[in-house]
């Protein structure tokens, strides 16, 4: 299947060589390490009166990896055969950037960085409050216009590949907003509870895929991460005992489940990396959930000393 349109050739015959590098660093804006720093730093700087939002955000950024895991499997499409700018007639101090920020592996339909780029930069541009919401939308259009762009002319990915990483991160999050908007006041827990939806649903496609069992074990812990932090606010807002309220006992009760089960997968399949791999990657999305909601708790004198947060 070809999904070619010829807008490349046209753009490598005038495009110099040197603005590979430029590409490169401007893709990274939709690499996994850059929107997991962006989204990770706002989750920890967020007050507790928005962390529910920062939550869904991270969430939905969880649930989008494992997306684009299973698209990739199910459509098997191969990436363009052909390059900006050959490596060789590159200086070779660029060398070891070009090949980290402008080459790319695995299938290529749809694009990951387009479809990344516009659920997280846009989820940001409706949760954050920086600036107006026109401005914040204007600017995350901006970006993964960008991103997209950068794919494309980098040579990693056709047109069509970019567009429909854009379309289809568009479509998820319509189709996830009716629902977080519903429930305003359990956006983290809506949110984390999509990642483990779609981490499980991309297990189909993707079968033993190691992106997608990793994927699975990083949304359960997340998940569980998420009920331990909102079970430790609600502790601080006078809630307990946990015994005398249902949805803290349920709560703490699928957190120590969860948490238990990815500790059980680590140990009992040492032998198995990707099983294992799984279960220590869930553990670590759990503490990095949890440890700012302990942490402030920690530094306003513990439990019950503090105004009532609203529960997530």
């Amino acid at each position: 299947m070809s999904r070619g349109i010829g807008w490349f050739d046209s753009f490598r015959s005038v495009a110099p060589e040197w603005s590979v590098v430029l590409l490169g660093l401007v893709t990274q804006l939709g690499d996994v390490w850059f929107l997991g720093l962006l989204v990770g730093t706002v989750y920890w700087a967020a007050t507790p009166a928005r962390r529910d939002e920062a939550a869904a955000v991270f969430g939905l950024m969880v649930a989008g990896l494992s997306l684009i895991t299973g698209l990739k499997e199910i459509f098997a499409l191969s990436r363009p055969d052909r390059v900006l700018a050959a490596i060789e007639t590159l200086p070779e101090t660029v060398h070891p950037l070009y090949r980290a920020t402008a080459t790319a592996t695995g299938y290529g339909f749809p694009s990951g960085h387009a479809l990344m780029s516009t659920i997280v930069y846009l989820s940001l541009a409706e949760y954050l409050s920086v600036g107006t919401r026109r401005q914040r939308y204007l600017a995350a259009a901006g970006i993964v216009t960008a991103v997209s762009f950068s794919r494309v002319g980098l040579g990693v990915h056709y047109l069509v590949d970019v567009v429909a990483g854009v379309v289809v991160g568009l479509v998820f999050l319509a189709l996830v907003a009716a629902l977080l908007d519903r429930y305003p006041d359990h956006r983290g827990t809506i949110g984390f509870a999509i990642a483990v939806g779609v981490a499980v649903l991309s297990l189909v496609p993707a079968r033993t895929d190691p992106d997608a069992v990793l994927l699975f074990g990083a949304s359960l812990g997340a998940f569980a991460g998420w009920q331990l932090a909102v079970l430790v606010r609600d502790l601080e807002a006078g809630a307990g005992p946990i015994r005398a309220s249902r949805s803290l006992t349920a709560r703490a009760t699928v957190a120590t489940l969860v948490v238990v089960t990815l500790a059980a997968s680590t140990i009992s399949y040492w032998t198995a990396p990707v099983i294992a791999g799984s279960g220590l990657l869930g553990l670590a999305a759990a503490a990095f959930v949890t440890a700012p909601v302990l942490y402030r708790s920690d530094h306003v004198g513990g439990l019950g000393r503090r105004s009532p947060a609203r529960s997530q």
